[in-house]
């Protein structure tokens, strides 16, 4: 018999976050405490940094380039491999998957993927090879129309008009006090909002079990992403006016334009104006319209995110504790890509290879009955580790479909690297990043841009019309292949000064890019972006 397993998932959250890691704003007792009992991860990255292709990573335990999800709107095989689902039928798991899923497109307005569609159906799984799932995005709504399983709890239970306290995703509307991108003051009452509904289905589904069930249950908050309109009732918790600017940010518009002058030219065309970072965040943000006081109130409101977070997963960890089941359960807590959240002056995700986006929180606290010493373990692990760590747990053998090796619990495990890729969801873009972390170096190959060659996303666009149809926005920026970044982490912990082509680092970057594509699987899926989201 294995142990039970929760698997906490938050999403768009930094490795400064928490308490444990250093953070000193948002209070998160629950995951400093579980840190404190088993094993927190410090150089833990993600293989990709927006959702879709993160989150498929950590259902499958693939490589992006393995399960073909490179990009957002790229949905994941209906056939693709799933933990969860060999869990249950290697080891007799009971499963579910409570909150975000986001392995299939959310522009799905005609509701042709599960995801989608589950909710209006009236169904709860099975979904993925979790028998049970109750899902939830970022907002409750669009338009009039009800999205997944708590948007259609609010709506019934409460009322349309219980929307309407949440800012429109990616929207980029400006609101709260300061006129912040995607920002509101949501007078929704606490236990309506998204993340205590998570922890109630979660707790409700636990109790719905036997006592002698062994369980894998993913809890998956949508927040702190964007956008930023926790309960109103909460913001007393921080108060934007008593925050400095982040330490990632360089201080002064001039600050920014000197520290983004040394990187690759979409860094600086998006702090102008002439690139938009439509893969990443609103199409129609711009970075200097968003002040000091909006970046101060955004963040304000990510910290009391990320305290009802940790006061969430308290209340799910006393019901296990209830159930009897605390000595035999293994916790792991994680997200899925960070937010620069100020850091260089900018906001939101995207092609952005830095730690900011790159280095996740990850803590394990195995089950007390195993007896793992607690530790922190400063060697480099990957999202892709994450699966093989739950067959370990429940006690049968690594697939050989996944690629990553169970995450270990101590110090000197000899690892070395972990790598991470970018490839362009817009056709008229055609980025392509590969990066790794290694000896303290954190290293970004730019591939030739494929800007104009067709994905498969510019079917959607001439069939709807939208962005004009044709390859839909094109990019100011095309790389030929030559460019890159390299900094060093310890040194310079924000990766304010890019060493890519200083020449006392020349043989340490060509190494590190001669090690990246070694590691690199050589085969590669190619599945085509269906939507834009």
């Amino acid at each position: 018999m294995g142990r039970k397993i929760l698997f906490v998932t938050t999403d768009q959250q930094r490795y400064d976050a928490l308490g444990c890691n250093g953070g000193t704003i948002a209070r998160t007792p629950v995951v400093d405490a579980l840190a404190a009992q088993g094993i927190r991860y410090e150089r833990a990255y993600n293989q990709n940094t927006v959702c879709m292709p993160a989150r498929s990573t950590m259902l499958t335990g693939q490589y992006v380039r393995t399960h073909g999800v490179v990009a957002n709107g790229v949905p994941l095989p209906a056939d693709a491999p799933s933990v969860a689902a060999y869990l249950a039928s290697a080891a007799g798991y009971r499963t579910a998957l409570l909150g975000k899923a986001h392995f299939e497109p959310g522009f799905d307005m005609e509701l042709r993927w599960p995801e989608n569609s589950m909710a209006e159906e009236g169904r709860t799984g099975p979904y993925r090879g979790f028998d049970h799932a109750e899902l939830a995005v970022h907002v409750p709504n669009a338009g009039r129309r009800a999205l997944q399983h708590y948007g259609r709890w609010l709506v019934d239970t409460h009322g349309m008009e219980a929307t309407a306290g949440f800012s429109p995703l990616l929207s980029a509307e400006p609101g709260g006090e300061t006129g912040a991108p995607e920002t509101r003051l949501n007078p929704i009452p606490r236990e309506w909002y998204h993340t205590d509904w998570v922890a109630d289905r979660t707790i409700a589904y636990l109790d719905s079990l036997p006592d002698d069930a062994d369980w894998f249950v993913w809890m998956s908050f949508p927040d702190p992403h964007h956008p930023w309109d926790p309960p109103a009732s909460e913001l007393h918790r921080c108060d934007w006016r008593d925050l400095d600017l982040p330490p990632g940010h360089p201080g002064s518009p001039e600050a920014i334009e000197r520290v983004l002058a040394g990187k690759p030219a979409h860094w600086r065309a998006l702090w102008e104006g002439t690139w938009v970072n439509a893969e990443g965040g609103p199409a129609s943000y711009r970075p200097q319209a968003v002040g000091p006081d909006n970046i101060r109130e955004i963040n304000a409101m990510t910290h009391v995110m990320n305290e009802l977070i940790d006061e969430a997963l308290g209340r799910v960890l006393r019901c296990v504790e209830r159930r009897g089941w605390g000595d035999d359960t293994d916790v792991l807590f994680t997200t899925d890509h960070g937010e620069l959240q100020g850091d260089f002056g900018l906001l939101f995700k995207g092609p952005f290879h830095v730690d900011a986006l790159m280095r996740l929180p990850l803590v394990w606290r195995p089950a007390p009955s195993a007896g793992v010493a607690p530790a922190v373990v400063a060697e480099p692990v990957g999202q892709l580790d994450l699966a093989p760590t739950f067959c370990r747990i429940a006690g049968v053998p690594v697939p050989d479909w996944m690629q990553g090796a169970a995450l270990p619990t101590a110090p000197g495990s000899g690892r070395e690297r972990v790598l991470c890729e970018w490839d362009s969801q817009f056709p008229g873009y055609g980025m392509h990043m590969r990066s790794i972390y290694r000896d303290g170096w954190l290293c970004t190959a730019y591939e030739p841009s494929t800007a104009g060659r067709p994905n498969g996303l510019e079917k959607y666009f001439a069939s709807t019309g939208l962005f004009g149809g044709g390859i839909g926005p094109r990019s100011r920026v095309v790389y030929e292949g030559t460019e890159g970044e390299l900094y060093d982490v310890n040194a310079d912990p924000h990766q304010f000064v890019n060493r890519w082509d200083d020449p006392a680092c020349r043989s340490l970057r060509d190494d590190l890019v001669a090690d990246l594509y070694a590691h690199l699987p050589e085969e590669r899926t190619v599945l085509e972006v269906e939507r834009p989201a």
